[in-house]
């Protein structure tokens, strides 16, 4: 479980990326960071796995302040997906995904079959892409084995940063349908930050709808879209279709 508690964050140049915030993501779910760009979505996903800190409030995950947890620590117990993968060039798909396993001094025989397993449970050939570089795989792929690589600790906690915006449409559908039925086989906690109301409503289970830095409003797609909070949240969700 993740508790956000009254977070604010006050950049030195004045800005501020979070008013207040307020938010608790329940152990095995998904929640969907939505808004448009600069919002704060992508701070708040940096504000749980530390790497930035809040100018005021508590983050909690699992009840453990993460202030007071070592970072490495917590990082590798936290899965994270970017767009386009954030991939390491130099490495191989599957040296890719067996990165934490390593850090964590797992055998060599258990990382390889580690990687095996999430290939396939990802649609990859194992075989076939796994001695690829990223440079030598599709765009969609390269997602696939970044998927692959935050699940490979096997974390209780996915964190995900517009991971399907750099796909093209096709691509992009079928990746969010694959993780629907992945999510609802490995029970995660997700947090997913899109400004894609389409995308937040198909993926997570409840969706946070943010502006300015502040929480507008949380509920499933059905609440949101039966009654909007307010005009913003009306109109982005009618300018985004």
């Amino acid at each position: 479980m993740i508790e956000l508690r009254d977070v604010g964050k006050v950049y030195q140049d004045g800005h501020v990326a979070l008013r207040g915030l307020s938010l608790r993501v329940d152990a095995g779910t998904t929640v969907a960071l939505l808004g448009p760009s600069g919002c704060g979505k992508t701070t708040t996903l940096k504000l749980i796995n530390r790497l930035v800190a809040p100018t005021s409030g508590t983050v909690l995950v699992d009840g453990h302040d993460v202030s007071q947890v070592d970072a490495i620590q917590l990082r590798r117990g936290i899965g994270y997906v970017v767009q386009e993968a954030g991939l390491f060039p130099h490495l191989t798909a599957q040296e890719n995904v067996e990165v934490v396993p390593r850090l964590l001094g797992w055998p060599p025989a258990r990382r390889s079959a580690r990687a095996a397993e999430l290939f396939a449970l990802v649609g990859l050939d194992f075989d076939l892409h796994g001695p690829r570089y990223p440079a030598e795989l599709s765009g969609g792929q390269r997602q696939r084995v970044g998927l692959a690589r935050a699940l490979a600790a096997d974390p209780p906690l996915v964190l995900m940063d517009e991971p399907f915006g750099a796909l093209d449409p096709l691509n992009r559908r079928r990746l969010q349908r694959e993780f629907v039925g992945l999510k609802q086989r490995l029970h995660k906690t997700v947090v997913l930050v899109t400004h894609d109301v389409d995308e937040a409503f198909l993926l997570a289970d409840r969706v946070a709808v943010l502006s300015d830095g502040a929480l507008v409003q949380v509920g499933t797609a059905d609440e949101i879209r039966a009654a909007p909070a307010s005009e913003f949240v009306a109109s982005f969700l009618g300018v985004e279709r």
